[in-house]
């Protein structure tokens, strides 16, 4: 008799008196159960069954004569007479298949029930008979649909997790791989089609294992853990698995293989791939980076969890798998170490957790005491997961979050509410302090919280992490890294990546969470890395230098300029390891001594091209990551970028002439002066500026050719050795593009010849020059040529904007072309501050229009820098002191603000599609340490007041 092996001490205790005595009355009305109200023992396991368990009550009753076969015959012939419903005859289609298969489940689930709450049979019994019942429903459900598909062997159906490792839990769901082996189907079918065929056995395996029915249903199946689910079919063939494996499996795909065996379809053909796969699974030798990677897994688990054991008495609430002492954390510390030393100790490969831990301890990787303790929590939480499955048949391991629901609880486990309370208590902190000691020398992940990418679905702890950060679509962000980790891009193809990747997410996604867009710095993040070629140098940078991410973050999230320079060139991270990256931006000296340091090496032509232009891109982001910290501004570093653009043409341009030389010869006097205008003339460059220069050479005959083997005639000569500066300067090489370059302010414009005579210019400008034309040459200066060329070349700059005209037309011809500028470049907003009323091209279109008009009568008036010639005109007397200060003040906030949008914005500036936080990052950039007084929410508007009324001012005394 059933009765005879109930162990009273294991009984449910009932809770709901009302649920009792309905289910009592209902008993005295089914002939089946009536007898069983007549024996006391019987009476006080259905009275605990029905006064806690909806589920299982319904069960007694749609089930009544199996129920009543089961006590008289006990659980162990009744579990084998329900599988036995399986073998059944009564008839043969899908439909009658199904039905067998939701029978068969639900009396075994019953029996299962009945033996585990009588106590007959143990937690590690009721386990492994769950395992039993999926397996066999499975077998059933696969010969069904492959009978359906008319295929035969190689359908091979892996069972995953604790089906595998014959652990299944009351009503758990089962992982699932299914492979197809082609080599054993014979014939010589399409690779696609069969892949096609199998893919649709999968889904009708699924579909009689899963649909609901009049009979209920078999088992949630869940194919996620086979090869990268997200771009992999239904079914894999075993070709392409152990490819994947072996190339790209990480250490967690590892640790789910520990468990993985055929479940269903053609066992012998699944048997023969996991055997292929057993020397990537259990690796003989042990690897550190390896180790560290397990490691990593296991730290951002417990990032922002304090491990003091403090809270773990609080049983409202808990999950008793996969919180804080809980089972996932008893398997994880089985399977850490069966990774690290199994491939030594074969005797440690098993899969179930109980018998691992038993392992553990025989070769000595762990002691006794844990041994016992882990296994006494894993049963105690298996019965308690039982226990919380069996009140609705939910796949739930939440205990209930109220006092009333904690005591119903623990009365389903047999046990009073104290009791209760004091032994999970006692369990979690058991398995806490095992816990603790695994790897308990490492440091921890500084992470912002729980954050774990293994597995194929959202972790839910992490995802509410990652919206704490700030992820406005915290899935999306915890699919990609999924997808990094599965090797979808070329910088995570290789496993050391992949466990770099691992220990630096955490920082990662703070520093990325840090940004004003946190979701725009992810997908910038995620294109930069994707386009990387390999990443193990940059996350091996990384995690050497932590600083280096959180700037990558910040360019990320504000500086799409400089991202795009980034995934260009990741190297250019390699010169924030200098100490004085930060420091302050070096003078025109230093400058010059670090180029040639640098050109001293370079071998050839070629060589030298590259090494400009490298050392250009390394200032440009400098200067840029310097505005984007603050510790410079668009003034500052707008001469450092200047005398940089200068010393790469003063360097440059003798090499590109002695190419030239060889083979065309010289003229006397040699060489060509570059007379720079625009911004690099006035020393204001931004990231993003070009060049404008005029090509300059010495008067000479036009009938005189040059001494070379292939000599040409002077207008030809310096035209072809422009067209040579030209391609020094902007041809793209595997270093990249060093300017772009502007050669349309020359005489004539696009209509001249690409070099000037030195007499043709002072002739144009002494008579055909328009007025813009000669308000541009007030900043002009030579940055490259013999000296003797260049005081001639700037002589003739000098008459030409020293000769008289009249201060009218000079006037109605400024106001014309503001006017024009007006019309065709309007002003878009606020931060507009070069065509904005009062803004650059005022201030500038000012000073030189007094320039122009003052200069014939002070030639030392002529300075290329504006708020130099600003101050000479006030000093003068040309420009009130207050108005120069206005001007000056206006022309520096201006350059800030136009500084960092040059790293902001690829594009022309859009203030009505813009996003908030680039005014907001413009505001912090400019106002610096005066941002510390102002709420950061207020600062784009503090700022944008200041700007206008600044604007104003300026226009103001632009129309005067």
């Amino acid at each position: 008799m059933f009765v005879d092996q109930f162990d009273p001490t294991r009984l449910p205790r009932p809770y709901d008196s009302e649920a009792v005595a309905r289910a009592r009355a209902g008993f005295a009305e089914t002939p089946s159960l009536a007898a069983l109200g007549n024996d006391p023992r019987a009476l006080a396991l259905l009275d605990g069954i029905t006064g806690c368990s909806p589920h299982l009550t319904h069960a007694l009753f749609a089930e009544a004569d199996f129920v009543r076969a089961l006590f008289a015959t006990g659980p162990d012939a009744a579990f084998e007479a329900a599988l036995a419903v399986l073998d059944e005859t009564d008839g043969d289609s899908t439909a009658d298949v199904m039905r067998r298969v939701r029978v068969a489940k639900r009396r075994a689930q019953l029996a299962v029930a009945l033996a585990d709450l009588s106590g007959a049979w143990t937690v590690d019994r009721v386990c492994t008979a769950i395992s039993d019942v999926a397996e066999t429903l499975l077998d059933r459900a696969a010969a069904e649909a492959a009978r359906q598909a008319g295929l035969g062997p190689g359908l091979i159906v892996l069972g995953m997790g604790k089906l595998g490792g014959r652990e299944l839990n009351y009503s758990s769901d089962v992982d699932l791989i299914v492979l197809y082996d082609a080599d054993r189907l014979g014939g010589s079918a399409d690779p696609d089609t069969l892949q096609k065929r199998h893919v649709r056995l999968t889904r009708e395996l699924v579909r009689i294992m899963e649909e609901r029915t009049a009979d209920g249903y078999g088992f949630r199946c869940d194919l996620r853990l086979r090869p990268d689910p997200a771009a992999t079919p239904l079914a894999v063939s075993v070709a392409a698995a152990e490819v994947y494996y072996t190339s790209l499996g990480q250490n967690w795909e590892r640790a789910a293989m520990l468990k993985a065996r055929p479940v269903a379809g053609d066992r012998a053909a699944g048997a023969d791939f996991l055997e292929r796969l057993q020397p990537w699974i259990w690796r003989r030798h042990l690897d550190f980076a390896a180790i560290q990677d397990i490691h990593s897994i296991k730290r951002q688990i417990d990032a922002g969890r304090p491990r003091s054991g403090a809270d773990v008495g609080a049983a409202e609430g808990t999950n008793v798998k996969l919180g804080r002492g809980g089972i996932r954390e008893i398997e994880f510390f089985a399977q850490v170490q069966q990774l690290i030393f199994g491939g030594r100790i074969p005797s440690l490969r098993a899969p179930a957790t109980l018998p691992a831990l038993v392992q553990l301890a025989a070769h000595g990787r762990i002691d006794e005491t844990a041994r016992d303790e882990l296994t006494d929590a894993y049963r105690f939480l298996r019965m308690v997961e039982h226990r919380l499955q069996m009140v609705d048949d939910r796949q739930t391991h939440a205990i209930p979050d109220s006092a009333a629901g904690v005591a119903q609880l623990a009365a389903f486990c047999g046990l009073d509410e104290a009791a209760f309370r004091e032994q999970l208590a006692a369990h979690r902190a058991a398995v806490e302090r095992c816990y603790a000691h695994l790897f308990e020398s490492a440091p921890t992940l500084a992470g912002p919280g729980n954050l774990v990418f293994t597995g194929t679905s959202d972790d839910p702890d992490t995802i509410a992490t990652l919206a704490k950060l700030g992820f406005a679509d915290p899935s999306r962000v915890a699919g990609i890294v999924r997808g990094w980790h599965h090797g979808r891009i070329r910088a995570t193809r290789s496993q050391r990546a992949r466990e770099l990747l691992t220990e630096l997410v955490p920082a990662l996604l703070a520093a990325l969470g840090r940004q004003p867009r946190p979701d725009d710095a992810f997908a910038a993040f995620d294109g930069f890395f994707a386009s990387l070629p390999a990443g193990v140098q940059l996350l091996a940078l990384f995690q050497e230098n932590p600083s280096l991410l959180e700037l990558v973050a910040e360019i990320l999230g504000g500086a799409p300029r400089l991202a795009a320079e980034l995934a260009r060139d990741p190297s250019l991270l390699d010169g924030v390891l200098t100490q004085d990256f930060f420091g302050e931006l070096p003078d025109r000296a230093a400058i010059e001594a670090d180029l040639a340091g640098l050109l001293s090496r370079a071998r050839d032509f070629e060589a030298s091209l590259d090494a400009v232009r490298r050392f250009a891109a390394e200032t440009r982001f400098r200067a840029g990551a310097q505005i984007l910290k603050g510790l410079t501004d668009g003034v500052r570093a707008g001469r450092y970028l200047a005398d940089t653009a200068e010393v790469a043409i003063q360097a440059l341009l003798p090499r590109v002439e002695e190419s030239f030389v060889e083979k065309h010869g010289k003229f006397d006097p040699p060489g060509v002066a570059l007379l720079a205008l625009g911004r690099l003339g006035g020393r204001r460059m931004s990231v993003a500026s070009d060049l404008d220069l005029i090509v300059v050479y010495p008067p000479l005959a036009p009938d005189e050719p040059s001494d070379g083997p292939k000599p040409l005639f002077a207008q030809t000569y310096f035209a072809r050795l422009t067209q040579r500066i030209v391609a020094a300067l902007t041809a793209p090489t595997a270093a990249g593009k060093l300017y772009d370059v502007d050669l349309r302010l020359r005489p004539q414009g696009d209509k001249g010849p690409l070099a000037t005579s030195l007499d043709s210019f002072r002739a144009y400008h002494a008579d055909g020059a328009w007025t813009w034309e000669r308000m541009a040459l007030t900043r002009a200066r030579v940055v490259a040529g013999p000296k003797d060329l260049a005081d001639a070349t700037m002589d003739a700059v000098r008459e030409a904007l020293t000769r008289p005209r009249d201060p009218q037309s000079i006037k109605v011809d400024v106001q014309t072309m503001r006017a024009l500028l007006e019309r065709e470049k309007p002003p878009q907003g606020a931060w507009d501050v070069k065509y904005a009323d009062g803004g650059l091209v005022d201030i500038e279109f000012a000073t030189q229009y007094l320039l122009l008009r003052h200069a014939p009568s002070d030639p030392s008036l002529l300075l290329p820098e504006t708020e130099e010639a600003l101050i000479r005109l006030a000093q003068a007397g040309h420009l009130s002191a207050d108005a120069a200060r206005d001007l000056t003040r206006t022309l520096d906030l201006c350059w800030r603000v136009q500084g960092y949008l040059r790293l902001a914005v690829t594009e022309k500036f859009d203030p009505a599609t813009a996003p908030p936080s680039l005014a907001a990052g413009v505001a912090r950039a400019v106002l610096g340490p005066e941002s510390g007084s102002v709420d950061i929410d207020d600062a784009a508007d503090f700022l944008r007041a200041r700007l206008h009324a600044a604007n104003r001012r300026c226009r103001a005394i632009f129309e005067q």
